[in-house]
């Protein structure tokens, strides 16, 4: 296999966090408060290599009194717009598993946002997605705009028609919405998932499929995902791991690789990167790169203080944009008890 080296920056000096907090109170708005904060972390690894974050918190879509927001898609400029997608839930409630999708445009580059609306709500009464509908990314293809989310419904035989969030028969599955404009209106190219989990047991995706990330790739869609098998029950958040799947097209079929890709990878972050395929795992903090897209080695590991849920600003998502470039800044997740908002990454000291 090809090696691919990604250059760091010499660290010789690591420094604890540095933090900036201003806070200004407003009464009576709904923003109450309105939050800067610079954080830069360098990672050192073997007192040589290393690569740094950078944190700062946004306005329009960040610390919010009245809703909670997670789980950023990817980003994608459109004209002078960016656009972003997430889950969005009234407070207190924090967990995805009760949310919808929302979406926010950007002009500079993701530092003040302003939300627009809505972008998807529930499914109909007896639909995989008629509980909850979260975990947005987004795609622009050949004119349209492919909308991908994960959607569950209220749990299979609760007495009251609520969703319990067990480790039994909350399953979930992906879907993909499409509209002309990234303004939607978004609608379901099906009424059915198009990754569903796997009826085999002990598969890595026997329970949970979720965090579709995509990309083009050999003139194929490939959709990269989060599985969680339903044989490690309650420990299965602790154990998920990558998987992908491929299609012809956006709206599926999809077929799915034989095998998991990545442990350790709660959360699906991949780019283009010198050719292949780079991705971010955050239960090992590691960052992996495969050649083919499929057999992945580890780059960087022991990661510290690593964005949370990101989502990147990934030009190659665009409209026949095979930008290569590589992705230095995103929109990613800060949460604590009753608590979720989004706030602004950078990616420092990562040399091609």
């Amino acid at each position: 296999m090809k090696k691919m080296k990604i250059n760091f920056k010499r660290v010789y000096v690591y420094l604890p966090f540095v933090m900036l907090l201003l806070l200004f109170a407003a009464c009576g708005s709904k923003h109450s408060e309105k939050m800067e904060v610079t954080q830069e972390v360098l990672i050192k690894e073997n007192n040589a290599e290393g690569v740094s974050f950078s944190y700062s918190e946004v306005t329009g879509i960040g610390l919010d009194s009245v809703y909670n927001r997670r789980d950023p898609s990817d980003i994608i400029k459109v004209g002078k717009k960016y656009y972003v997608w997430y889950t969005r839930m009234d407070k207190p409630i924090r967990s995805g598993y009760w949310g919808t999708i929302w979406y926010a445009t950007s002009e500079d580059e993701g530092r003040t946002w302003q939300e627009q609306g809505m972008a998807l709500n529930v499914g109909g009464k007896g639909t995989f997605d008629s509980h909850s509908v979260f975990t947005p990314n987004i795609l622009a293809y050949k004119n349209k705009y492919y909308l991908y989310y994960t959607g569950v419904r209220p749990t299979p035989g609760n007495p009251e028609g609520k969703f319990e969030g067990n480790s039994t028969n909350d399953f979930t599955g992906i879907g993909v919405a499409v509209a002309d404009s990234p303004d939607g209106p978004f609608k379901r190219a099906t009424r059915e998932p198009v990754i569903a989990h796997s009826e085999v047991s002990s598969d890595f995706d026997s329970y949970r499929v979720d965090d579709a990330s995509v990309l083009v790739r050999e003139g194929k869609i490939w959709l990269y995902y989060k599985g969680r098998c339903i044989e490690h029950g309650k420990e299965g958040p602790k154990r998920t791991q990558m998987g992908v799947a491929m299609a012809e097209k956006p709206e599926g079929p999809f077929q799915k690789h034989s095998k998991p890709l990545i442990e350790k990878g709660h959360e699906v972050l991949i780019w283009n990167h010198n050719g292949g395929v780079a991705s971010l795992a955050s239960l090992s903090k590691s960052i992996h790169w495969a050649e083919d897209g499929l057999d992945f080695n580890p780059l960087q590991e022991n990661l510290t203080v690593i964005p949370m849920a990101p989502g990147l600003y990934r030009p190659h998502l665009e409209n026949g944009n095979t930008a290569n470039e590589i992705p230095g800044w995103g929109i990613s997740m800060r949460q604590s008890k009753d608590e979720a908002h989004l706030f602004r990454y950078g990616i420092l000291n990562m040399d091609y």
